[in-house]
């Protein structure tokens, strides 16, 4: 990537010129819509865990008209992963002879009785991978060993998740598997989407996901549900030309999927890539946490590659999943909680000594309201109806 670039993107000069946009945007959708308020302001989520932290660290909250609310979504791949998901992994390092690699966020992510990093004080095999490569490489090096790397991820993780196993596959490593988690963001905003309490009048898109992605998988959210949608970067300027695109497109009343991000995404997206995850993987149900359960959300390993699937090489005993006591990640990842409106912020629950997954994760939304000293402006009605389990029942 061009420094010279980056540094354009980073400018204050042109943060500032952006602000001046929103603010005349804003102001000619206020004239246009009076139901538009401080007090209920316009509701634009962003469903990728890099951009809450960028929104967080650039202080963007707080330089938005008070008409403007930025909500932070189900971006984050180790805060949608359910809590069985965990259970399931901590179930592996139970399992003679097995080595359970995974990346580093999700060491402290706790389940129902333990977390992955108290399995490895205790003694059980956990080590902290970089990529899946890595995992293939200690199974290699240690044939004695079953190794079981954690496969969570959105798209962007998927494409390199599937080449390990083809690889695997082709040098024949007998003892290398995925506990595949994988989670695919178009149908979790569809739900989204769907759900009357959520509410939302425009969508910042993700910018990783959308490399591989491209444009069309979002185009139902401007074509079934008349919201726009703009895909950007990851600098101020990145999100903040998004912004105005989207405020553009809501004063026009011409929902469409833009895209603020030329340099990194194109409306193709990755062809190689998706061909890649199809040939490994193929769509299966899966349980978002805070979600419930969304058809063809998840990726499972195909049939060709069943050696490589450690749900069906291990037979698991897996606790009965219990939910974190008071714990309301679900309804920050839904949007209808801001972080620092959960009773636990900030007390029971901080980064050193995490109740949920949102304050674990480098990308969770209440790790970055606890580190930016966010307090979110507008408050969000809680849910009034019964609590979702994690599979889908209430």
């Amino acid at each position: 990537m061009n420094t010279n670039l980056l540094t354009r993107f980073r400018d204050p000069a042109l943060a500032r010129e952006l602000l001046g946009d929103i603010e005349q945007l804003t102001a000619r959708l206020l004239a246009a819509r009076p139901e538009i308020s401080a007090e209920r302001p316009l509701r634009l989520m962003e469903v990728c865990g890099t951009h809450t932290v960028a929104i967080a660290r650039a202080g963007l909250r707080e330089l938005l008209p008070p008409e403007i609310s930025l909500i932070s979504g189900p971006g984050c791949p180790v805060c949608v992963t359910a809590n069985r998901d965990i259970d399931r992994l901590i179930a592996c390092t139970r399992l003679p002879h097995v080595t359970v690699a995974t990346f580093g966020d999700m060491l402290r992510v706790p389940g129902s009785s333990s977390s992955l990093a108290l399995r490895k004080a205790e003694g059980a095999a956990v080590e902290v991978v970089y990529s899946p490569l890595d995992a293939l490489k200690h199974a290699v090096e240690d044939p004695g060993r079953q190794i079981v790397f954690a496969g969570v991820g959105f798209e962007t993780t998927t494409p390199l998740i599937a080449a390990t196993i083809k690889r695997a596959a082709a040098g024949q490593v007998s003892n290398f598997s995925v506990l595949a988690m994988q989670k695919q963001v178009p149908p979790a905003i569809a739900a989204l989407l769907a759900d009357p309490e959520v509410a939302l009048d425009a969508l910042i898109l993700p910018g990783h996901v959308s490399t591989i992605l491209g444009t069309e998988p979002y185009r139902f959210i401007a074509s079934e549900h008349g919201i726009p949608g703009v895909i950007t970067g990851f600098e101020p300027a990145d999100i903040l030309w998004g912004i105005a695109q989207l405020l553009r497109q809501l004063w026009r009343r011409t929902p469409e999927i833009q895209i603020a991000y030329e340099r990194g995404v194109r409306p193709e997206g990755n062809p190689v890539a998706r061909v890649a995850i199809a040939e490994v993987f193929e769509p299966a149900d899966a349980i978002w946490r805070g979600l419930g359960a969304i058809p063809r959300s998840g990726s499972q390993i195909r049939s060709t590659y069943t050696a490589y699937d450690a749900a069906h090489r291990f037979e698991l005993e897996v606790e009965q999943t219990v939910e974190p006591r008071g714990c309301r990640c679900g309804e920050v990842l839904r949007g209808v909680l801001a972080p620092d409106h959960c009773a636990l912020f900030g007390r029971a629950c901080t980064p050193q000594d995490p109740i949920g997954p949102c304050m674990v994760s480098s990308e969770g939304s209440c790790a970055a309201y606890f580190r930016y000293q966010i307090h979110d402006r507008v408050p969000r009605t809680p849910p009034q109806q019964p609590a979702q389990s994690e599979d889908g029942k209430r």
